[in-house]
């Protein structure tokens, strides 16, 4: 079988590093290799900061 174009990447809360909360956000999620070339960013719920923060792609 041939390989699928989508892999598992995971997401960080960016401004959870900066804050004295304890705890990270992350979120497993698919993406598309072919059609997202680059790093994704969404705006995800964390809930040690309880808001939406941004979220990037780790490696």
């Amino acid at each position: 079988m041939a390989k699928g174009n989508t892999i598992t990447v995971f997401l960080e809360c960016t401004e959870s590093r900066k804050s004295d909360v304890p705890g990270v956000s992350r979120y497993a999620v698919k993406r598309n290799k072919k059609k997202h070339r680059n790093r994704l960013e969404l705006m995800k719920y964390n809930k040690y900061l309880r808001k939406h923060t941004l979220h990037r792609e780790v490696k």
